[in-house]
């Protein structure tokens, strides 16, 4: 594999990775408060309404800290060589969405003036809240510079199999979902979008992980065909 191919994050895409983890930090923080709230001063018999809907409050901030943490280390991920930070940085959702409600659950069971019912009901209930926000902010699949760089050396064999140009591609700057990058400025996909342009590795450190369009895939498939495969094919 030569340098070339080695993934490195563009600077935009650090720049939005920092700013990705600022907004996570700030979810995480909300959660930890409301959390502190919820222990102070919601833990009794004549306010388990409000405690289940602080925990509530306090899963979907857990959850939005997680999301756009993951987000980020999709676009600047770790290496896997330094395994403690590999670590940490793709599984601190997992952490921070437990410890947004471990404090909480431990204190409401062995709580002795609450009734039986209010343990049972807001227990479980925060209990259930601890896991789906670990579960959640886990990321079992996770980004690395390793495996962006075997991606982006897969994604330009391919290309080149179809006769694309790998240093002439396009990707839409902003979005969500699976990012994928275009062999044809006209596909009907960048239609209307800011659009991008440069090799697939350019595509790879300025928005992460990328693949083929579909579309532009068929066409480049056709494109590729010898004029005389297309005869023998409209023959038979």
């Amino acid at each position: 594999m030569s340098a070339a191919q080695i993934f490195q994050a563009s600077p935009e895409a650090k720049s939005k990775a920092k700013q990705l983890r600022i907004f996570a930090f700030v979810a995480w923080i909300a959660a930890m408060a409301g959390q502190a709230y919820a222990i102070f001063n919601l833990i009794s018999d004549e306010t388990m309404v409000w405690l289940i809907v602080a925990i509530v409050v306090i899963l979907i901030l857990a959850i939005t800290g997680s999301t756009l943490w993951k987000k980020a280390n999709r676009l600047d991920p770790a290496s896997e060589k330094d395994g403690t930070r590999f670590f940490i940085q793709n599984q601190l959702g997992a952490i921070m969405g437990v410890l947004a409600f471990l404090p909480l659950v431990i204190l409401i069971f062995t709580n002795k003036d609450i009734s039986g019912k209010t343990k049972g009901i807001a227990g479980s209930i925060a209990a259930v809240a601890m896991v789906a926000a670990g579960l959640t902010g886990a990321d079992f699949n996770p980004p690395s510079v390793e495996k962006y760089t075997q991606e982006i050396k897969e994604q330009n064999a391919a290309a080149k199999s179809f006769g694309i140009d790998t240093d002439n591609v396009h990707w839409i700057k902003t979005g969500t979902g699976k990012n994928k990058y275009h062999a044809y400025n006209d596909c009907r996909y960048l239609k209307g979008k800011a659009v991008a342009n440069g090799s697939i590795q350019d595509a790879f450190e300025q928005r992460g992980s990328s693949e083929l369009c579909k579309v532009c895939q068929k066409k480049a498939a056709r494109v590729a065909v010898p004029e005389e495969s297309k005869e023998l094919l409209e023959t038979n």
